[in-house]
């Protein structure tokens, strides 16, 4: 489709001009923002296959509602591509995730429409049922509406959100479950089969899709026949539903890509106070045949040809971090049956589904629930298994106190992978891994190691399985340093010391975990251009090498120290602390990450904008 396609869309540049399209003519409207989302994304790339799912929901939604007076939070923000588009942000689309562009999720701070922000799965109903009942309480007649979808239910704090929302029934709210099926990969637990169930009951569905067709236009009268009907559907399904037992008023499930009937449903739903929930079903990658057919791949596809479907490699990439944990953690699961491996709804995401396809029985996908990922990883180590559970950097953040109060306190052998450490780029702020090492350095007991390169994580995943006590490795996201790693013997590092990659007279580098390739690039022009630098790997946050660090201090008067990471309470902060202590006369020089919130753009920009790319580590050496 060519830009002149795009006729009806580039007329709609709000909801209000939305709501004048004719029926007939906000289908086409959905055909045409469907193509252009496509089209972008080709180019531009983010994550596609949730956007394209929700395209009707989101015009649907705009629609119906008075936005933004009316409050739309959608939660974790893969799905909000279309009611990006529709709330004025077409043209800067094409800018989305680039630096000094907008944001692939919601942002307050970026437009009116967007109610909330939204990184982190399952927020949304909590943070919905907050707004709903302040309008309450300040006498306001706005409706909101949370969209929950992505595996997001399966997340404690939706739960919690549910059963305290349940619980107030004169709170106007209404909670969009968007049932695709899918977290980034296929959904898993319980949840799953009982949603399974409500949407297929064929004697259910029929008495709903009759009950809305004929009574959709007297929704109080739809209403009372609801609640009769609801001590029927027991027998008829076998099953209560989970729902009504937190006392929403369940409807649905519906077709989320039929538009007369998502329009229908909403504008009776508008008419009908209290909290109550709309099952919508929805197909992840609707509309482009090659996401439909492999929705974990089209999540985020990076760059593709959109009449193909062929994805466009980055060339000369090397070997990403994430397959290097996938691979090695195969080989130890085959070589030591106490390995399994844990993951919050991340199997694809962070290379666990190796594993996963070789060993099925021992890897387990637990959901959106890294609290519970962590605590369950507690319960294998302590029956006598070595777990490696593998959580994002950011979402581990969630989970801060089961490592402390069930790992870390209890001295249980989790080994804890922390993938997207340090800056991830395009999913910018709220994805960033930036707290993880000065955050869990405070624990007692706990080892924090961050790999240099491939090898070393490699190295690192040995070196954990046998230390018999909790352990943290973080690595960052995307293609690692080119390091030979695959087929090589496991080496075991002893814990808590660093080495020395090169020898100097002048200044000393210490870098933690990947910063050190372009330190050791940096140290090599720095010495070329006459400044001796000695470089040196820490390889661990805790506990630091205090030797390394006597023998820096005694022989150096200038330190520069660089990581990927915050520097309020980090890495650089804790030489420097060490240094005073021993009395050494040391000027450190932290770089890293300020006391600021870093937006999106690609790993090589924010590297510079935070001043520890090659070159920012080149001006820090060779400053006088």
């Amino acid at each position: 489709m060519s830009p002149k396609d795009y006729r009806l869309l580039e007329r709609i540049d709000s909801p209000q001009e939305l709501k004048k399209l004719r029926p007939e003519e906000l289908r086409r409207y959905c055909d045409e923002l469907r193509r252009y989302i496509i089209d972008e994304c080709s180019v531009n790339p983010g994550h596609l296959a949730s956007s394209l799912g929700a395209v009707e929901l989101a015009a649907a939604l705009h629609y119906v509602y008075n936005t933004p007076d009316d409050r739309i939070v959608w939660d974790v923000g893969h799905q909000t591509y279309a009611h990006k588009i529709i709330t004025g942000r077409r043209e800067a689309f094409r800018r989305k995730r680039r630096l000094g562009g907008i944001s692939g999720f919601p942002r307050m701070a970026e437009s009116p429409y967007d109610a909330f922000g939204g990184g982190h799965a399952s927020v949304s109903i909590s943070a919905a049922f907050g707004m709903a009942k302040a309008a309450e309480l300040r006498g306001e007649r706005r409706k909101v509406v949370a969209v929950i979808g992505d595996g997001s239910m399966t997340g404690g704090l939706a739960f919690e959100g549910l059963n305290n929302a349940g619980a107030s029934r004169g709170t106007d709210l209404l909670v969009i479950l968007n049932d695709n099926n899918m977290a980034i990969d296929q959904a898993t637990g319980a949840l799953k089969s009982c949603l399974l169930k409500l949407s297929t009951s064929k004697h259910y569905n029929r008495f709903k899709q009759s009950l809305w067709r004929t009574l959709h236009h007297a929704p109080r009268v739809l209403h009372l026949c609801q609640k009769a009907w609801n001590g029927l559907k027991q027998g008829l399904l076998n099953n209560s539903n989970l729902f009504e037992s937190l006392d929403f008023r369940y409807f649905g499930p519906i077709d989320g890509h039929n538009l007369p009937e998502l329009v229908r449903t909403l504008r009776a739903l508008r008419e009908i106070e209290g909290p109550k929930l709309l099952h919508v079903m929805t197909t992840k990658g609707k509309g482009y045949l090659p996401a439909e057919h492999d929705q974990p791949t089209w999540h985020a596809p990076g760059r593709f040809n959109p009449d193909t479907g062929e994805r466009i490699a980055a060339k000369g990439a090397t070997a990403r971090y994430q397959d290097v944990f996938g691979r090695t953690l195969v080989e130890l699961a085959r070589a030591d049956a106490r390995v399994v491996g844990v993951t919050p709804a991340m199997p694809t995401g962070c290379s666990m589904n190796l594993l996963m396809q070789e060993m099925p029985r021992r890897c387990f996908d637990v959901g959106i629930a890294e609290g519970h990922a962590v605590t369950f990883s507690a319960g294998l180590a302590a029956a006598g298994m070595v777990p490696f559970c593998n959580i994002y950097s950011t979402f581990m953040q969630r989970a801060y106190d089961n490592v402390i109060h069930d790992v870390a306190i209890q001295g249980l052998p989790v080994v804890m992978c922390l993938d997207r450490g340090g800056l991830v780029g395009e999913d910018g702020v709220t994805h960033h891994g930036l707290f993880d090492m000065a955050a869990f350095a405070a624990v007692p007991g706990l080892t924090i190691a961050a790999p240099m390169d491939e090898r070393e994580l490699r190295n690192l995943m040995y070196t954990a399985l046998h230390a018999g006590k909790p352990f943290m490795i973080r690595y960052p996201r995307g293609g690692g340093a080119g390091a030979a790693w695959e087929g090589m013997p496991f080496e075991t590092l002893p814990e808590g010391r660093g080495r020395r990659l090169r020898t100097g007279s002048d200044v000393a580098l210490l870098t933690v975990g990947t910063t050190g390739n372009a330190g050791a690039r940096a140290a090599e022009r720095a010495s070329a251009a006459g400044t001796s630098v000695a470089h040196y790997d820490l390889r661990f946050v805790k506990p630091l090498d205090e030797e390394l660090l006597d023998e820096v201090g005694r022989t150096f008067r200038r330190v520069v120290t660089v990581e990927d990471g915050c520097l309020r309470g980090g890495v650089g902060e804790a030489v420097a602390a060490f240094f005073n202590r021993r009395g050494h006369d040391v000027a450190v020089r932290t770089l890293g990450i300020g006391d600021a919130w870093i937006d999106h753009g690609t790993p090589a920009e924010l590297y510079a904008l935070c001043g520890y790319d090659e070159e920012g580590i080149l001006r820090a050496l060779t400053e006088r």
